[in-house]
């Protein structure tokens, strides 16, 4: 996720708690994704869309504290 930011993630992971815990819970809500997906009982269409949908906010939350983040630095 965002590749040109790779450094600047890097140091607002350690320095930024708010910034942590947003891309902690993105990371969380991708693994819960892949594992409904990929699990041996399908998967309840709504439960994944709603999981997706919270984490595309989640997405849109992290790149406004990066672009703000890159213009100050």
């Amino acid at each position: 996720m965002f590749p040109e930011f790779r450094d600047l993630i890097s140091t607002l992971k350690t320095e930024d708690a708010h910034f942590a815990r947003l891309f902690q819970r993105h990371n969380e809500l991708d693994h819960q994704i892949k594992n409904l997906e990929n699990g041996p009982l399908p998967a309840d269409g709504r439960s994944v869309e709603t999981l997706k949908k919270e984490k595309l906010l989640l997405k849109d939350k992290i790149y406004v504290v990066l672009k703000k983040a890159a213009t100050t630095a």
